[in-house]
C-alpha cells in the first residue's frame, strides 16, 4: 500500500511461464478490487459477551483449562467500566473469486492457485494495514511493552542495545500551560530517545527513538496542552544516520526538531502522527513553547553558528574555540501550529521513518525564522504571561528579553534584516527585544515566581540573580555553592508560578560535605524566595552522575494509585496479564518452549515454593502479588541466576531465564514484608 493506493510489484519469474499468470494481467484486468471498512464501538463486558451501546450483544467462547475449569475469554481483556471495540472487514473483491472459480472449472489449476494464493495474502496484508491504521487512530499505533526488557528494546538504536541514558530535562504534562500531574517525559541526550512516565504509578510506559538525529539536548519540552513532546538535536549529523565526511559539514550535516505527537487518553506517544523540521547545522540547544498569547510558537537556542567541527590533531582549532567566534548566534522561532498543518498536508520527506519538513519547505511556508541572540546562549524561557522569552548567553553578561509579539509581527509582515547561509530569514535584533538586564558573568537558566520576578542562574559568578521583569533591574543576588547550572522554582515555568521555593542545582560541592574520595556529590540548595530577601534553607548532596534539571509540582496535583487493580495487572499495559497467577490455581507446566511457573506471592510465602526443572531448561516465571493492602510490596530473587524483581500490590511480573547448571538455589523475598519475612523463601532445584 502506498498511502491508500495498491501497488503490484513484479516478482521473480513474474508468476508466469508461457501463457502463465502475470501480475500485470491481474492489474490490467482489474481482477483485484480491494476495499475495507472499519469502525470502533463503545462497549462493556458482561460475562462472556460484549454489550454495545445500541443493545447488540456479541458472544465469545471461553477456553477451558486443563483441569476443566473456566479459562480465558476475549471479554476478559476489556475494561469492566467500559472500553472500545474495533471491528473491520476487508475484501479483495468479488471479481477475484469469480475469476478463480472460472479458472478452476477450466482446469487452469496453476493460474487458479497463483491467483488464489495472491488473493489470500493480499487480503491478509490489507487486514494488517487497516489494523495498524485503526490502532494509530485510537492512539496506540505501536505495541506496548509487557516487561522492562521489551520496554528498553523500544529505545534500541540501529539494533544496538542501549543500557544507559544521559537524561537531562524532565517535562511534566500540561493542560492550558499548567501542570496537570498526569505524565512526565525525560530525554536521553546521547542516544536520542524520549521516555514516557505515567504518574499514576511512576512507571515508565514507553520509549520512542528516531534515527533521524544523532544526539539531542532541546528535550523534553511540551506544548501547552501536551499535544506534542519536543525533541531537538544538538550535534549536527547527516539526517537518518547515514555517513558523510565531516569535511562536508556545511552541505551534508543538519539539525532537526522532532514533534512527538502525544495522546493523553492512551498515555502514549504516537509515532505515526509525529513529524520533524529540518534545521541548519548549528548546535540547537534548549527550547520552550509559547503559552497564552504566544501559544503556537516554539523557541530554540543555538550555538556554533560558525559551524565549527574541531580537528585539533589535524591542524584545526578545537570545537570550543571554533564555536565561540561570533558575537551572535540564532534564536530559532518556529510556528509549530502552521508546521503541523504543513505536515498533515503531506509536504514532507520521510527520513528514517520520520516525516520531515525540509528546510526549504519550512522557509517557503513561513515556519522558521531566526533572531540574533548574544554569544553562546543556553537558557530559553518563556514568561508566565507568554509575552516574552528570556535568553541567557553563557559568554554574555545579560539576560535578553525578546518580545514575542514583535517577532510574530515581523515574520507575518516579512520584515527581515537578512538571511543565513541556508536562506532562513533573520529578524532585526533591536526590533525584536524588550531590553536586556545586566545580570553578571555566565547567565544560564531563568524561572519565574508569582510576583513578577525572574530568577537566573549565573554560572561563573555562582549566584542566583533575582530581577524584575517590569524594569529589567537586578533586585538581589544570593551565593550558591558552587557553580550553579539549572535551577527550578515551584511551577516556575508554567502560566501560574507558585513562588515560595527555589532549588539551586549546583555542579560542584567542594568543601560542603565530608570527603568521600575523588568523586564528590553534587549539591542542591533549597532557597526560600517568599520574602523580600532570598534565604538559603538547606544543602542536600546528590551522589549521582550530574543530576541535570528538575520539575517542582504541587503534591495535590498528583493522583497516584495505591495498589494495582484488578489483581494480576501488568504495569506496562495496565491490563490483567494473560499469564497472571490466580490464588488457588498456581501450577507448574512444561510446554514446548520451556517450564512455565504460575506463582502467587503473598505474606509470607510463595506458591509454589519449590520449583523443579532440568539443567538446560528455559524457565518462565509468572509472578503475581495477590495482596491488595497498601505498601504490601514483595521482592523475589533467585541466587546465582541474576533474577531479582520488586512486585507491588496487585502487580504481575514475568521473568525468563535459563537453568544453565544443576544445583540447589534458594529463592526468597528481598523486600521486608512481615514478621515472617525471612521465612518467605523456597528452592529452585535444577
Amino acid at each position: 500500500m502506498d498511502g491508500d493506493r495498491l501497488i503490484f510489484l513484479e516478482m521473480p519469474g513474474n508468476y508466469s511461464g508461457e501463457g502463465g499468470l502475470s501480475v500485470w494481467r491481474v492489474e490490467d484486468e482489474g481482477i483485484f478490487q480491494p476495499s475495507a471498512s472499519y469502525g470502533w464501538f463503545r462497549c462493556k463486558p458482561e460475562g462472556d459477551a460484549l454489550a454495545l451501546e445500541d443493545g447488540t450483544r456479541l458472544k465469545f467462547p471461553r477456553q477451558r483449562a486443563a483441569d476443566g475449569s473456566p479459562g480465558r475469554c476475549v471479554t476478559d481483556f476489556f475494561h469492566p467500566d467500559g472500553d472500545v471495540l474495533g471491528l473491520m472487514v476487508v475484501t479483495v473483491g468479488q471479481k477475484a473469486s469469480d475469476v478463480a472459480r472460472q479458472w478452476f472449472e477450466a482446469n487452469d489449476y496453476r493460474n487458479y492457485l497463483y491467483l488464489h494464493g495472491l488473493g489470500v495474502e493480499l487480503a491478509e496484508a490489507l487486514a494488517e494495514y487497516v489494523h495498524a491504521k485503526v490502532r494509530a487512530e485510537l492512539g496506540f499505533g505501536h505495541e506496548d511493552a509487557r516487561d522492562m526488557r521489551e520496554l528498553l528494546k523500544q529505545g534500541y538504536r540501529g539494533g544496538q542495545e542501549i543500557t544507559w541514558a544521559d537524561t537531562h530535562h524532565p517535562a511534566l504534562s500540561e493542560t492550558g500551560g499548567d501542570y496537570d500531574g498526569r505524565f512526565i517525559f525525560i530525554n536521553d541526550k546521547c542516544n536520542p530517545r524520549v521516555a514516557v512516565v505515567d504518574l499514576s504509578d511512576f512507571m515508565c510506559k514507553q520509549i520512542v527513538s528516531s534515527e533521524l538525529i544523532a544526539s539531542e539536548h532541546g528535550a523534553t519540552f511540551v506544548t501547552p496542552d501536551t499535544d506534542y513532546v519536543i525533541e531537538t538535536s544538538q550535534y549536527p549529523a547527516p539526517l537518518g544516520g547515514v555517513y558523510a565526511p565531516v569535511e562536508q559539514f556545511d552541505a551534508k550535516y543538519r539539525g532537526a526538531m522532532i514533534f512527538w505527537r502525544f495522546d493523553k487518553t492512551q498515555g502514549r506517544i504516537v509515532p505515526d502522527q509525529s513529524f520533524a523540521i529540518e534545521l541548519p547545522p548549528y548546535m540547537q540547544d534548549l527550547a520552550d513553547c509559547g503559552k497564552k498569547v504566544s501559544d503556537g510558537w516554539v523557541f530554540c537556542n543555538s550555538i556554533n553558528t560558525e559551524r565549527a567541527y574541531g580537528g585539533n590533531l589535524e591542524g584545526k582549532p578545537s570545537l570550543e574555540s571554533g564555536a565561540t567566534q561570533n558575537d551572535m548566534d540564532y534564536l530559532h522561532c518556529i510556528n509549530w501550529r502552521a508546521a503541523e498543518a504543513v505536515a498533515k498536508a503531506g509536504k514532507t520527506e520521510t527520513i528514517a521513518g520520520m516525516p520531515t519538513i525540509r528546510m526549504q519547505t519550512a522557509i517557503d511556508e513561513g515556519l522558521l525564522a531566526f533572531v540574533p541572540e548574544p554569544k553562546s546562549p543556553h537558557g530559553c524561557d518563556v514568561t508566565p504571561d507568554g509575552t516574552s522569552v528570556v535568553v541567557g548567553g553563557k559568554l554574555d553578561t545579560h539576560t535578553t528579553v525578546y518580545d514575542i509579539g514583535k517577532i510574530a509581527t515581523q515574520i507575518q509582515g516579512k520584515k527581515f534584516a537578512g538571511k543565513d547561509p541556508y536562506g532562513v530569514p533573520i529578524l532585526d535584533f533591536k526590533n525584536s527585544i524588550v531590553g536586556q538586564c545586566e545580570i553578571g558573568l555566565g547567565p544560564l537558566h531563568t524561572v519565574f515566581d508569582d510576583k513578577g520576578f525572574a530568577y537566573t542562574s549565573v554560572f561563573i559568578e555562582t549566584v542566583v540573580a533575582k530581577w524584575s521583569l517590569k524594569d529589567l533591574k537586578v533586585v538581589e543576588k544570593i551565593d550558591t555553592h558552587f557553580n550553579i547550572g539549572h535551577l527550578v522554582a515551584a511551577e516556575g515555568d508554567t502560566v501560574s508560578p507558585d513562588g515560595k521555593y527555589l532549588i539551586a542545582m549546583n555542579k560542584w560541592a567542594l568543601d560542603r560535605f565530608a570527603p568521600v574520595g575523588p568523586l564528590l556529590p553534587q549539591n542542591f540548595q533549597l532557597i526560600d524566595i517568599s520574602g523580600p530577601k532570598m534565604q538559603l534553607l538547606y544543602d542536600m548532596p546528590l551522589p549521582l552522575g550530574e543530576p541535570h534539571n528538575a520539575q517542582m509540582v504541587k503534591v495535590n496535583k498528583l493522583k497516584p494509585i495505591e495498589v494495582y487493580k484488578p489483581i494480576g495487572t501488568n504495569p506496562y499495559t495496565h491490563q490483567v496479564d494473560p499469564n497472571a497467577a490466580v490464588a488457588g490455581k498456581e501450577r507448574i507446566e512444561r510446554k514446548d518452549d520451556g517450564v512455565h511457573v504460575y506463582m502467587s506471592v503473598v505474606r509470607s510465602h510463595f506458591t509454589p515454593d519449590i520449583v523443579r526443572v532440568k539443567e538446560g531448561d528455559k524457565v518462565f516465571l509468572h509472578l503475581t502479588n495477590v495482596e491488595q493492602a497498601k505498601d504490601a510490596t514483595h521482592g523475589f530473587a533467585i541466587g546465582s541466576h541474576n533474577v531479582n524483581v520488586s512486585i507491588e500490590p496487585g502487580e504481575h511480573a514475568d521473568i525468563t531465564f535459563e537453568a544453565k547448571r544443576s544445583g540447589v538455589f534458594p529463592m526468597y523475598c528481598t523486600e521486608f514484608c512481615s514478621a515472617l519475612h525471612l521465612e518467605m523463601a523456597g528452592y529452585l532445584l535444577v
